[in-house]
Order: C-alpha cells, then structure tokens, then sequence
C-alpha cells in the first residue's frame, strides 16, 4: 500500500500563485522526501498577488525521480522490495496577471529637527544639594575631629615640633680641705650649640666667632655649615663667653649648662681629687669614686622655638624642672701639709733618682690622713701633661714588698705573746738557713748577743727571723691581719688595694720567716701608716679616714663616723714596740738621718728588694723610713717611700731627710709643742 500523502499547511492555497512550484518538486528534492511545514504566511491583498502572477511567468514542474530501491534483509532471505509507485503531481495553477507599474513614489517631506526635553531642574538642584550637605558633612566632621575631639592630640604634636629640651646641669659638690679651702669646684660654663639649618652665612658667622671663641675660622665654618640641628660648637666656655656671642643675636645658637670644675690649687692633692671628662663624669680620685653621691640629679627644661630658630617667651610649652644640687665633701687632708709634702717628696725622689715615690701624713689618734702624696704631681685643671697610669694615688692603688719597716709589726706579735720584750736577748749570726733558701743580714758580723731593742736598732733580719720562729704561724698571721694587712683600707677612692696577704696552706713556717723582715707580703703605703698609728695610739686601731663629712647644698654638714676601735696589741706592748724603735734613731741606730730636732722619734729604717714584674725576681730596691712623733705623745704618722732609686738604697740616707722634713712641718702646723724630754737608753746588747 503507497505511503499516505502528506500535505503541508495551506498546500492547496499556494499553488502557481504561492512560488510557482510544482507539488511534487519542493525545492527539486525527491518525492518520497517529506515535506517540512512551511511557516503560515501572513495574508496579502488579493490585487497584489494577482498582478505578481500575472508578471512572473510559469515555472516547468519536474517529473518526481523514482528512488532506488534498497534489498531488505530478512532471516528467510533477501527479499525484493517493489519500488514505490510515483507521486500524482499538483495541477498547476493560473499565472497571476502581469503587476501593474508603480506610481512615482510622493517625495517625502523635510525631516523635522528632534525636539530635545530638558531633565526637571528640580531634580538636578536636589542632586547638587544633597551632594554639596555630603561634603560639607566631611569637612564639618573632620573639623569637629581636630578641633573637638583630637584637639590636645594635634596641639600636642603642633608643640612638640617647635620644641627643645636640654638637660640643666645640677651643680656639682665641692670638694674641700679639713679647714673649708677649696680643692675643687663647679663654675659657670656652657656647651655652645648650633642648628646648621639656621644658619644663613657660615662664613661671616665663623668670622665673628673666631674673635670670641679663639678658634680658627675655618673650623668654626665647619661646624655651622649642614643639616645637623645639633652640633655642638664649643664646650665649657666661661659663661662670659657665652653672653659675649649671645648679644651677636647669631639664629641657631642655644647654649647648655655644661659640666666645668675648677681646680684651684692646682697640683695640690690632684691625685686624690681628681678630674672629670667631658661629660661631667669623674674619671679619677674622689670625682670618680664619689661621683653619684657630688654629682647631684640633673634638671629637664624645655624650650618652643620658632620656626626663625628664636625662643619663645612665655610659651604654655616652656617647662623647667629643677635640678638637685650634688653634696659636697670635706676631707680630712691639710692642703698646706699636702703642698709641703708633695715638695719634699718630689725632691727626694730627684735626689735619689727615683722612678717615684710615695708618702703618707697620718693623725694618731683619728687615723685621719693628714696628706697623700704621690709623684709625678698631677693637675687636674690639666689632666693631659700626665700618663693616664700616674693620674691615681699610688699610695692606695700599688702594693709593694716594705722589707725592714715590717719589723715592728713581727715584734709586736712577739712581745703581745709574752715571748720577748726589748731586753731578751737573742744569739744572732750574720746568716741562717731556712727552708733550702739562706737568709742574711745586710752586713757581715759574727754571732752576737742581741737584745730584741737591738734587733730592730740594727735591722738584723736574722735576729727578727729567730724571734718570729717563737710565734706559731697562724697566730702570727692573725695578727697581721688584725692590723689590716690582706684588706683594702676603703677611703673611698678608686683602685685601692689591700695587697697580699697568703693565707692557709700558702702561709707556710718559711712564709713566716720571710714575711718576718718584709718579704713575701706586698702592702700600701697606707696600710703601713695604719700598722704604725695602732702601735703608736697604744695598740688601737680605726680604720685611716680621708672623708671627714659630707656637705649639703645649704652648707650643712654630716659627719662621716670613725669605725670603731679595735685593739690589736695591748698597750703595754704598744709601749714596748715604741722604746725599740725609739732605739732606732740613737747611739749605734740606724735612724739618725730621720731625726727632728726638739722632738723624740719613733721610726724604722727599711730597704727592700723589689720584684720586676717581667721576671718575677728581685731586681731592684725599695727605699723608705716610717714613724711617728713626738715618741712620748704621738700626734702623727709620717711613711716615705721611695721606688728603684738609682743613687743608693739605704732607706735611712734616702728617705730619711724626707721624713724629717715632712713631720717637722706637720708638728708646727698642729701646734704640737716640742718634747721635754730625752728618749730612753736601752741596751742594744748583751752585756
């Protein structure tokens, strides 16, 4: 059966009319081919359509081309399939009649300009204003902030660029002798600053400081010519100066109180008071040890300045805070003893030719150090023309072996034992041997008989190391340290030493034997003017002072207390010790050279061998005399010592003179009035 006909919508309508299409063609394709439904056409006028078909002439209609057909499969074989019988072909349809020609198109009129509508202005001023409240709304808010909310925040930051702040210096304590005469002093002086940025001509400005500070030109013109804002132009002007280049009324210049000391007697004492660095802080003596308590606590002030470089007067930013002035000291030295011994000291260390020397003033009674010297002298008003080693006080900072002027203190251990007293007599030789070591006096005899007084009279390092074999060592050497041997004497200055004292193990029956006569054991020159003035105060030691008060800003004083006494030997020893070394500077003595006229002396002679710190062996000598007057009444302590002299090494022909010489001073300067009697006569010798 022939497969239905399928006809496409409004097929019959189209005809000749629609395309001039055959029915079966379809675009030349197959019959068999089904068509695809055309889109319904919109209608059109029917005079139209009739004057197109009857222009256009009739399209042929094509025969439909048969298909091929293909061989169906099937499981019983292939089998034929009959060819499709053709599709009937539409009738064609009538031609349309021919179109009529068209009318000339009418000419069209003039095109008409577009009429362009303006937006609301009321709409636009609506959006303009809401614009301009949202601006002005920032602005307002932002104004609020700065001046409202963070107005002290922004004041504060507007201040502080404009400001300056510099310390003010508080003043510095004096430092004065037992009678209130200066030693040291605080000045007006000021740092001279510049803020290069402010200066508009270095040259010119450099010119007119050249006259003032004395500097040359062209390094003035080097420090004002940058961008630093702090350069500081010269330090510790006299505050002379300083006005002096103020009224130049130079913009950029400020000054700061500076640290100035003014040393007025000079060499006098200089070891021990000291000097400060450019900072204001002590480097040596007292300015150094004591520098916390003279120093003081510096002030703050704070400055507005304009942008000129000018201060400004009365700015609410201007703040001062005052400083807190530094407590002064009063010191237990004598600054004409100090100066007198000073000169002494100095020309016996020429006369001996002496690398230095030391020398040391002591009150019995107080332990007060009257003077400490030391060479070479420094000034501290000009701490540059001495080596920074000999700017302390060698006689606390260097310990040293004192050989022969040890002896008192080994006797006073002996006689405080009840083991001897100045007669016993012992059986001496000129050299004994100890431990594998001989040990020798300094001058050739043969076995004598001698009295413990003349042991010491004559310096016999044998008989001391006999007498001193009577003494177990550790009480000997508690002993020693009673009298302040081994512990620094704390005055207050830097670098002190308590020297070497071996102790337990180290402190053998030969250490006894050599520390005996002054070897073995390094001491200061301090230490052993403490040793004599217990033996001289009856066998009660203070600790030696140099600070006697402190002073407050208003002048008032706070007396620094003695330790308390402590006695070392008894005083009937104290008596004993004195009659042996009175014994010294008689008849067959060694300690003539030392004596003072109208005065009785108390002394000991000493020369010791000193260590060469290269080697560590005896090289060269020590040269020293050591006493107290008057012998009956004590009233001071004199210790000489001089180091590796070249001009001999008798301790007696050495420093004696300078004993002498420095005791004779201090007894008249204290008004001690001379002795009215005559040392005793003790035997040296055995009958």
């Amino acid at each position: 059966m022939p497969p239905k006909r399928r006809d496409g919508r409004g097929q019959a309508g189209r005809g000749a009319a629609g395309r001039g299409a055959a029915a079966g063609a379809g675009r030349g394709k197959a019959a068999g081919r089904a068509a695809r439904p055309a889109p319904k056409p919109a209608p059109k006028p029917a005079r139209k359509t009739a004057a197109k078909a009857a222009a256009k002439p009739a399209r042929k209609t094509a025969a439909p081309r048969a298909r091929k057909s293909a061989p169906t499969s099937s499981r019983a074989g292939a089998v034929p399939t009959p060819p499709r019988a053709p599709k009937a072909t539409r009738a064609s349809r009538p031609a349309k009649p021919a179109k009529p020609p068209k009318a000339p198109k009418r000419p069209k009129p003039p095109r008409q300009p577009r009429t362009v509508r303006l937006a609301d202005p009321r709409k636009r001023l609506r959006v303009s204003l809401v614009g301009v409240c949202v601006v002005l709304s920032l602005f307002g808010g932002r104004l609020i902030q700065l001046q409202g909310i963070d107005a002290s925040t922004y004041t504060a930051v507007a201040d502080r660029i404009g400001l300056k702040t510099v310390a003010v210096r508080a003043d510095r304590g004096a430092i004065v002798d037992r009678d209130g005469e200066p030693l040291a002093s605080t000045v007006e002086a000021y740092d001279v600053v510049v803020d290069q940025t402010q200066v508009a001509n270095p040259a010119a400005y450099a010119l007119q400081l050249e006259a003032i500070l004395g500097s040359p030109a062209a390094d003035l013109q080097r420090d004002l010519t940058g961008s630093d804002r702090y350069v500081v132009v010269a330090r510790g002007v006299p505050g002379a100066t300083w006005r002096e280049i103020r009224a130049l009324g130079l913009a950029g210049f400020t000054a700061e109180t500076a640290a100035a000391r003014d040393y007025p007697a000079g060499t006098v004492a200089g070891n021990v008071v000291g000097f400060l660095g450019t900072d204001g802080m002590g480097l040596t003596g007292l300015e150094q040890s004591m520098d916390q308590t003279l120093a003081g606590v510096d002030g703050e002030a704070t400055y507005q300045f304009s942008p000129g470089g000018i201060r400004i007067p009365n700015s609410s930013a201007n703040h001062v805070s005052q400083p807190v002035a530094g407590t002064g000291l009063r010191l237990t030295l004598d600054s004409d003893v100090q100066w007198h011994t000073e000169q002494v000291l100095a020309e016996a260390v020429a006369n001996a030719g002496a690398a230095d020397g030391v020398a040391v003033v002591m009150d019995v009674d107080t332990q007060e150090i009257v003077a400490l010297a030391a060479t070479p002298a420094f000034d501290p008003s000009d701490p540059s023309k001495t080596e920074a080693t000999d700017r302390g006080s060698a006689a606390v900072e260097d310990a040293y072996e004192p050989g022969s002027v040890f002896k008192p203190i080994t006797m006073s251990a002996v006689v405080d034992q009840g083991l001897a007293d100045h007669t016993t007599t012992f059986s001496v030789p000129d050299n004994i041997r100890r431990g594998g070591e001989t040990i020798h006096d300094y001058y050739s005899h043969g076995e004598d008989q001698m009295t413990l007084a003349g042991i010491v009279a004559k310096s016999s390092n044998v008989g001391t190391v006999l007498a001193a074999e009577t003494l177990d060592k550790d009480v000997y050497h508690d002993y020693l340290q009673r009298f302040g041997f081994g512990t620094a004497p704390d005055l207050g200055l830097p670098g002190e030493t308590g020297g070497r004292l071996p102790s337990g193990d180290d402190f053998t029956d030969l250490t006894r034997d050599n520390v005996a006569f002054g070897q073995g054991i390094s001491v200061s020159a301090v230490q052993m003017a403490s040793a004599y003035a217990t033996i001289a105060n009856g066998g009660v030691r203070v600790d030696p002072r140099l600070v006697a008060a402190t002073v407050d800003a208003d002048g008032r004083e706070t007396p620094v207390e003695p330790s308390a006494p402590e006695r070392v030997i008894s005083e009937e020893t104290a008596a004993e010790v004195t009659t042996m070394m009175e014994a010294v500077m008689g008849e067959g003595g060694t300690g003539k050279p030392a004596l003072v006229d109208g005065y009785r002396v108390a002394g000991k002679t000493g020369t010791a061998q000193r260590v060469d710190p290269e080697c560590g062996c005896y090289a060269d000598y020590n040269s020293s005399f050591m006493g107290f007057a008057p012998a009956d009444d004590p009233q001071y302590v004199v210790v000489v010592s001089l180091f590796d002299p070249q001009n001999g090494n008798s301790g007696s022909a050495l420093a004696g003179p300078a004993f002498a010489d420095i005791m004779r001073f201090a007894l008249e300067q204290g008004g001690v009035a001379p002795t009215g009697t005559e040392a005793p006569q003790v035997p040296l010798f055995a009958d």
